[in-house]
């Protein structure tokens, strides 16, 4: 009785982590932030996984006190909402015109007014919706129209001569909107005003900031932006150029960030003293792409779902988030072309 009581002892410590990652589990990262696969594509709903091999976008996490759910959108599907504690996967009600087209990536915004919002670029579309959690769409920022000041006179320029308004992401702080649009030959980053939130109300703004470019300040497809936690700043992903550039509110260049060469960083999210930064390619181009994991700027862990956690799927990464439930930390991740999604924990 007393060795199958012990033999039970450890099967629950293994069950629960605490006696380390089992040996035929596949790993991949270095040091503390090393991760399996918990969740596949399985996880998602059948309208999601329906039309995942499509995926692309990106994820948004309420980070609000006793909250925790994670958005994120999939053309033909909906909006998708991942539980706090990542167990369960549901469809948000979504209207057609946001159903049909491709939302680039999702941002949560909470309103001085209480209310809680959904920021998503339509890069088909061109155009910004903004729903609320359930959904319902709550104010649609257009194309500029020509003749309107962006601050700038290359966007001036650009839409008076019908230029494409191409949204890559959108981030919130201050009152005001600040939209990547590097698929296009703009490449800046413009702006738009909250001019009221009951009924929301946008309007364009004088100030767009970036350009195509080499330089310091300048992008090379301007991808993902991020505003880090309890930081004025606004960090955005230079995709070809391989580096995540910062930037005041006022679009003053102030710094950039170094990835591996040739990685191609969509986007960059921050959790605490970590941040995730997914990558379109690897280097090594026979490889699939890297999740960076860093620390206070450094890499500190890099992520291979395709060779080492055999997501066959994952040769490009579009998108990454971190999430700490616990003690442990988890990613949510999504591959593009082909689409896939899986949720990976830490081991220790």
């Amino acid at each position: 009785m007393k060795r199958v009581s012990l033999l039970l002892l450890f099967a629950a410590l293994l069950a629960i982590g605490y006696l380390g990652a089992d040996e035929n589990i596949a790993v991949s990262g270095q040091g503390k932030m090393k991760f399996k696969v918990l969740y596949r594509s399985d996880h998602l709903p059948p309208e999601a996984q329906k039309v995942l091999k499509g995926a692309h976008g990106g994820f948004t996490v309420d980070l609000r006190k006793g909250k925790g759910e994670t958005y994120f959108a999939l053309k033909g599907a909906g909006i998708v909402q991942i539980s706090a504690d990542l167990k369960s996967t549901r469809m948000v009600d979504t209207p057609e015109e946001l159903k049909n087209t491709n939302l680039h990536n999702a941002t949560i915004w909470h309103a001085p007014d209480g209310a809680s919002h959904l920021l998503f670029p339509g890069n088909e579309a061109n155009k910004v919706f903004v729903t609320g959690l359930d959904g319902k769409l709550d104010a649609v920022l257009k194309t500029p129209e020509p003749g309107v000041d962006l601050g700038s006179q290359v966007p001036n320029d650009y839409f008076k001569s019908n230029g494409n308004f191409v949204p890559t992401d959108v981030e919130q702080l201050d009152g005001k909107l600040y939209i990547t649009t590097g698929y296009s030959k703009l490449d800046y980053v413009l702006t738009a005003r909250i001019l009221k939130t009951a009924p929301l109300e946008l309007a364009w703004n004088n100030l767009s900031f970036g350009g195509k470019g080499k330089g310091p300040g300048q992008f090379d497809t301007g991808h993902g932006i991020t505003v880090p936690p309890n930081l004025k700043r606004l960090d955005i992903a230079d995709r070809a150029n391989g580096e995540i550039d910062r930037f005041s509110p006022d679009g003053k260049y102030l710094s950039t960030v170094n990835m591996p060469k040739d990685s191609f960083p969509c986007d960059i999210y921050y959790l605490g003293q970590y941040a995730v930064v997914a990558s379109l390619n690897n280097p090594d181009k026979t490889k699939g792409a890297a999740i960076y994991i860093l620390e206070n700027d450094k890499v500190i862990s890099t992520i291979l779902p395709k060779e080492e956690l055999g997501l066959s799927n994952f040769m490009h990464i579009h998108n990454a988030v971190l999430r700490q439930i616990g003690n442990r930390y988890y990613i949510i991740a999504q591959a593009w072309n082909p689409g896939d999604f899986a949720i990976l924990e830490q081991v220790f």
